[in-house]
């Protein structure tokens, strides 16, 4: 299902979701910037031990707190279900760290508004000279491997800056329940006939510690490709 011609793309009528687990050091500037884009904000507090949930509610975002951490995914569904029986054409999904810039949120605004795409993706490789060198060969190859999968370009396929239009939220509520979840989503996507758009943002890395396993997430990453080659014979 496209993106109706008439509709009106803006703060009002896009909803953002930020999953979170630790972050009581990033989270309140996060929120408060995307709040400047944005009117409706739900952080996902993913079972964090620290005080993530009260400094994003102080903030001024609406807070969800999982009681356990179960995973990347699992929050991102917790805040996709939450707005999907709301009044929002999309869903802006961002991290929590501070990776990404809120005040690039109109980027994928406007970008909705003129592709009529049903998913948005950000994508770092326009530019990747901050990206660590290791990070940039993997993601490449990963990238390419679920472009071939999608049938369609994705530069970018670990990007975690997403926008999703609402029709396709339903088809996004199963799946894997960690860091492969950001994957199987474009796949998903893909298979219902969504067109995937990118978006050009800022390569950003800081004092940011990363929640992925090397070993542990990148087996789960080849057994999702694995399965859906399987699928396709």
């Amino acid at each position: 299902m496209a993106v109706p011609p008439d509709a009106t793309i803006d703060r009002k009528t896009v909803a953002a979701v930020i999953p979170a687990y630790l972050e009581e050091k990033h989270i309140a500037d996060v929120v408060r910037r995307t709040l400047e884009q944005l009117d409706n904000v739900l952080v996902i507090d993913d079972g964090s031990t620290d005080a993530t949930a009260t400094i994003a509610r102080n903030a001024g975002a609406e807070v969800i707190v999982h009681p356990q951490n179960g995973g990347k995914g699992e929050s991102i569904k917790t805040g996709l279900r939450h707005w999907l029986d709301r009044n929002f054409i999309f869903v802006v999904v961002l991290d929590g760290d501070g990776q990404h810039l809120p005040e690039e949120i109109a980027r994928f605004l406007a970008a909705a508004s003129s592709a009529r795409a049903e998913l948005l993706i950000g994508t770092r490789m326009k530019d990747v000279r901050g990206m660590p060198l290791l990070r940039r060969l993997v993601n490449r190859y990963m990238s390419d491997k679920i472009s071939r999968l999608c049938g369609q370009a994705i530069p970018d396929t670990q990007c975690g800056f997403r926008m999703v239009h609402r029709c396709l939220i339903p088809d996004l509520l199963g799946g894997a329940e960690r860091f492969d979840y950001e994957t199987e989503m474009l796949i998903l996507a893909s298979r219902k006939g969504c067109r995937i758009e990118s978006v050009p943002i800022t390569t950003i890395y800081s004092d940011e510690v990363s929640s992925i396993h090397p070993v542990r997430d990148t087996i789960r990453f080849f057994k999702l490709i694995r399965r859906y080659k399987k699928l396709e014979a």
